[in-house]
């Protein structure tokens, strides 16, 4: 199931504009990773279908070398794209070549949906509920959850009610720093909330 539903997002997501994709080093995510079926050829028998990578997919991989439970080394190599291509995505981001963002995401996952928690009896037996489970957490992480690396200062600090200091950070969520809403939401917000049709009818 989680090589299908990569699959899907990486199909649908490339068709939008080049991405930057960053994983670890291991051999089996790029065979789930950005891929599209072959065309099947005229005449002849029916191949078996395969995978290639969609051509505007950047995919680089961190591969790290342990030994004795010490990092020793960290090496970086392009899966799909040239080396040029991924730091030409990162640069005007300030960044390079790394897991932090994908691995910080999976951890809130694990942690919030207990469908992917590891070691737990509470796995998802069917797509369907899986699919509702992370389309609340997808609403609940970036309307309800304030994000410590979004926050702004206040142009005054703000007392607490309590002995404690004064507030001095205005917590955000990722909602806020899109422009998208102006204040943290609560889970209460999100599941009471009408949403519209989409897409609309003529005429609206």
């Amino acid at each position: 199931m989680s090589s299908i539903a990569a699959k899907r997002v990486n199909t649908r997501v490339c068709q939008l504009q080049p991405n930057g994709m960053f994983s670890r080093g291991t051999h089996a995510y790029p065979g789930a990773n950005g891929v599209q079926p072959a065309r099947r050829q005229a005449t002849g028998p029916a191949p078996k279908p395969r995978w290639r990578p969609l051509p505007q997919l950047l995919y680089a991989q961190v591969v790290k070398t342990v030994r004795r439970r010490r990092l020793v080394r960290v090496q970086h190599r392009v899966v799909f794209g040239t080396l040029e291509a991924v730091n030409a995505v990162l640069a005007p981001l300030g960044c390079q070549i790394n897991t932090a963002f994908i691995e910080r995401l999976n951890l809130s996952m694990r942690q919030h949906v207990a469908a992917v928690g590891r070691r737990v009896s509470t796995l998802c037996k069917g797509e369907d509920g899986l699919r509702q489970q992370l389309v609340l957490f997808q609403a609940y992480h970036n309307f309800c959850l304030p994000h410590a690396s979004l926050r702004v200062p206040l142009a005054a600090p703000l007392p607490t009610n309590g002995t404690g200091s004064a507030t001095q950070w205005q917590p955000r969520t990722p909602a806020m720093a899109a422009g998208l809403t102006d204040h943290v939401w609560t889970l209460r917000e999100v599941l009471l909330l009408r949403v519209p049709l989409w897409p609309q009818p003529a005429g609206v």
